[in-house]
C-alpha cells in the first residue's frame, strides 16, 4: 500500500513553514553548525584540540581563530541538536528587534568578550599565589553554549518577567534564571565547561548594563553595510531583516548609538535606549483637551477666528480668567490708512477689552438672562461671556468648569 501522502507532504509543509519563519542569521548559524558537525562526522574529524578555545595556545602561539572556531564545532549530535534548539527561539527574537547585520555584530562582540574573559579568569586561576590551578589553561572548550549563555542573560533581564520556568519543573526570580541553569548543567551534565558558561553570563550582564555601547556602531554603520551591492542578494531574501526595520515595539533592547559619535556615560546611554523603547506620546498633531467637554476653547480676547488648545484644567482657566487684563495676543491684521489709501498687513496687537462700549458690543442682556435663568452668578456669566467673547456655548463651558 503506498503510504499516506497527503500526512507527508503536511509535514514537509509544516517544517518548511518553521524554517522560513527563522531569520536570517540565526538560520545561517544553525545551517552552518548543524553542516560542519555533519562533515566532521562524515569524514571521522574528533581532533578538536586544534580548533577548540585553548587559553594556553592561545596566549603561546597567539591563535586567535579559536575564538570563533570553538563556538562552530560540536563534540556530539545531543550537544549541536540541544544548543541550535536553544538558538533558534532566542536569536530570531533578537534578530527581528536587532536587524539581521546587528545580531550578526553583536554575536562576533559577545564570542570576542567571552574569550577575553576566559583568558582572564584562567590567568588569574592558574596564577593565583595561594592555590595554582594550571587545569583552566588547558581545558578545550567548543559549542556554541558560551554564546547562548548570553544571549539568555540578555532576554531574562530585560524582558519584564518576574520570574522564568526551568525546564517547566520549578519557576526561579528571573534574575536568578541564569545562574541556576549554570548550576543544572554543571550538576547534570558532563565535560561540561564551567568557565565557558560563566564568561557568557558576565558578557550578557556586560551587554545589558550598557558597557559595550561605545564600540557598538550606530545605525548608519549597518545601514551602509545593507545598501553595499555584495550584499544585495542576502537583503532581498524575505528572512533578511535590516537594521531599521525590525521590530520597534519590542521590549528588547539594541544598545545602539543612534549617532555616528558616543558621549556621556554607560548608565546615560542605557536609560536613553530604555525610553526611545517606550511609546512616547504625539503632542504635536492633537491638542490637550478637557475629556468633559467636546468643544474647543478660545484664547482670551481674541478674535472669533483664532482657536487656542481645550482647557486643560479649571485652576488654568481660573488664572487666566483673573489675570486676563495681563494677556495679550499677537496677530498678522490688515490695516486701512486714515487717508482712504489702500489697506497694508501690518502687524497688531490686540488689546484687551477694557471699556463698557465694547463689552456691549459683545455681551448682551439677553444672553446674560438666559445663562443666569440656568442657575449661574451673574458676575461670573459677565467674566465668562468676556471670555467668551460672547460665545454661549463656551461661556457655559467655562461656568461649568468652575463650578466642576
Amino acid at each position: 500500500m503506498r503510504p499516506n501522502i497527503v500526512s507527508e507532504a503536511s509535514a514537509t509543509t509544516r517544517l518548511n513553514q518553521w524554517w522560513e519563519g527563522i531569520p536570517f542569521i540565526t538560520s545561517a548559524v544553525v545551517a552552518v553548525c548543524a553542516a560542519i558537525y555533519l562533515v566532521c562526522l562524515l569524514v571521522g574529524y574528533d581532533s578538536f584540540v586544534e580548533i577548540c578555545f585553548l587559553p594556553s595556545e592561545i596566549l603561546t602561539h597567539f591563535q586567535v581563530y579559536r575564538i570563533y572556531t570553538s563556538i562552530l564545532f560540536h563534540g556530539s549530535f545531543l550537544h549541536v541538536f540541544f544548543n541550535m534548539l536553544t538558538l533558534v527561539p532566542l536569536g530570531s527574537e533578537l534578530e527581528r528587534i536587532m536587524g539581521s547585520v546587528r545580531l550578526l555584530y553583536t554575536t562576533i562582540l559577545l564570542a570576542l568578550s567571552n574569550a577575553v574573559l576566559h583568558l582572564l579568569i584562567a590567568l588569574l586561576v592558574s596564577h593565583n599565589p595561594f592555590y595554582p590551578y594550571m587545569y583552566l589553561m588547558n581545558e578545550c572548550a567548543i559549542g556554541f553554549s558560551g554564546i547562548l549563555f548570553s544571549m539568555i542573560v540578555i532576554e531574562s533581564s530585560l524582558s519584564g518577567f518576574q520570574s522564568r520556568s526551568v525546564f517547566g519543573l520549578f519557576n526561579v526570580p528571573a534574575k536568578w534564571y541564569p545562574w541556576i541553569l549554570l548550576g543544572v548543567f554543571q550538576l547534570l551534565l558532563t565535560n561540561v565547561s564551567l568557565l565557558g558558561h560563566l564568561c557568557g553570563i558576565l558578557s550578557g550582564f556586560a551587554y545589558t548594563y550598557g558597557l559595550f555601547n561605545l564600540i557598538i556602531p550606530g545605525t548608519s554603520f549597518f545601514s551602509g553595510i545593507e545598501n553595499s551591492t555584495w550584499l544585495s542578494a542576502c537583503v532581498r531574501r524575505p528572512k533578511f531583516i535590516v537594521s531599521t526595520g525590525g521590530n520597534t515595539s519590542g521590549y528588547l533592547p539594541t544598545y545602539s548609538i543612534q549617532n555616528s559619535t558616543s558621549s556621556g556615560s554607560a548608565t546615560t546611554s542605557l536609560w536613553s535606549h530604555l525610553s526611545s523603547l517606550m511609546p512616547q506620546r504625539d503632542t504635536s498633531s492633537q491638542e490637550t483637551q478637557d475629556t468633559r467637554f467636546p468643544g474647543r476653547g478660545r484664547t482670551l480676547n481674541a478674535s472669533r477666528s483664532v482657536t487656542a488648545p481645550g482647557i486643560t484644567s479649571d485652576s488654568n482657566l481660573q488664572t487666566r480668567l483673573l489675570d486676563n487684563t495681563n494677556l495679550n495676543s499677537q496677530s498678522n491684521t490688515t490695516a486701512t490708512n486714515p487717508g482712504g489709501g489702500r489697506p497694508s498687513a501690518v502687524n497688531s496687537i490686540t488689546e484687551p477689552i477694557s471699556s463698557p462700549q465694547q463689552k456691549a458690543l459683545i455681551i448682551s442682556d439677553e444672553d446674560i438672562q438666559k445663562l443666569v435663568s440656568m442657575g449661574f452668578d451673574k458676575t461670573q456669566v459677565e467674566v465668562a461671556l468676556a471670555a467668551a467673547d460672547g460665545d454661549l456655548d463656551v461661556a457655559v463651558e467655562i461656568l461649568m468648569s468652575q463650578q466642576g
